[in-house]
């Protein structure tokens, strides 16, 4: 089974690791996978997404959970 997948262009993607990075260390690492999804596309979300790129992100950000944690743990270090 094929999904249509709407694709996110590059300077999303850019302003989304942006995010990451000015998103404290603390909340990246306190939130649970579902609210720290909702925290960065509500930061993401001024400028306006359209719903099938909201969520193709959400889907994109849900899968890099694990690596945004620990690139903030490496922050720590």
């Amino acid at each position: 089974m094929v999904m249509n997948v709407c694709p996110v262009n590059s300077k999303t993607l850019r302003q989304l690791w942006f995010v990451v990075e000015q998103t404290q260390t603390s909340t990246l690492l306190g939130l649970g996978d579902t609210d720290l999804v909702k925290q960065l596309l509500e930061q993401l979300d001024k400028k306006a997404l359209s719903s099938e790129e909201t969520n193709t992100l959400r889907a994109y950000i849900s899968s890099k959970t694990s690596l945004i944690r620990d690139l903030a743990l490496a922050r720590l270090a």
